[in-house]
């Protein structure tokens, strides 16, 4: 179970990573999930921002969890 939050956390700050890049440089729209969600256009930079904190906080929650 902890492999598991750990691998989705990390999955969460790479999608909001890829938002960031793609917010300021242009690049990644096709990797990045936030930037293909048409009704998320004016908010991105906030959501992407969001899944980066998201996902360091699951990914810091994960060492928590007991095997």
């Amino acid at each position: 179970m902890r492999k598991f939050v750990e691998a989705a956390g990390f999955i969460v700050f790479a999608q909001g990573a890829a938002g960031l890049l793609h917010e300021w440089t242009g690049w990644f729209r096709l990797w990045a999930v936030v930037a293909r969600l048409d009704f998320l256009d004016d908010h991105g930079l906030f959501v992407s921002i969001v899944l980066v904190v998201t996902g360091t906080a699951v990914m810091i929650a994960a060492d928590s969890i007991r095997t």
